[in-house]
């Protein structure tokens, strides 16, 4: 079985917000509703000084805090290892929320229910003329595929870039940047 994850190539994100656009059409959600945030850091020192941005998302964790905490079990990890949610037993309790070490969930104030990333470009069928994040990217910043394919393109890259996690080992993240 597929172990799902994605690449974030940080030295080529041109912070035009275009994977955040893409996701909120994909998903349905309100101008105000995003899945993807963006944190910018200066890097370097004077006189050569740039601007990183780092899009921060679900990081599908293997060791999810936040599904440990969900009361009503909405919060789940497939057999892909890609951690959803049901909204049918999502209660809007939040405790979720509070539990993700990133901040990577929000809440659709016209359900209640919570919300993250997906993964869409594996479970949902694209609308005429959507995009993913990984397809409306001018700059080629993300990768998808499968974490536990050595042969797979992702997996090669990470070896190339010394991809890492955005925090460590501390939730067994899914989600690998190249800084």
């Amino acid at each position: 079985m597929a172990r799902y994850g994605m690449l974030i190539d940080t030295t080529r994100c041109i912070g035009c917000y275009a994977c955040r656009i893409a996701c909120q059409n994909q998903n349905h959600l309100p101008a105000d509703v995003s899945l993807i945030d963006f944190h910018e850091f200066e890097r370097g020192a004077q006189p050569c000084v740039r601007v990183e941005t780092v899009p921060t998302q679900c990081m599908h964790c293997e060791d999810a805090p936040c599904q440990a905490v969900c009361p009503t079990a909405a919060t789940y990890t497939d057999p892909d290892g890609i951690v959803r949610i049901d909204s049918e037993k999502c209660i809007g309790c939040k405790y979720c929320m509070a539990a993700c070490p990133y901040q990577a969930r929000v809440v659709d104030h016209r359900t209640g229910v919570v919300g993250k990333c997906r993964f869409c470009t594996l479970y949902a069928p694209l609308e005429e003329g959507m995009s993913t994040c990984l397809t409306a990217c001018p700059a080629g910043v993300r990768m998808f595929g499968d974490l536990d394919d050595p042969e797979s393109d992702i997996s090669k890259r990470i070896v190339e870039t010394n991809a890492q996690p955005i925090a460590g080992d501390l939730t067994k993240s899914k989600i690998y940047y190249v800084r």
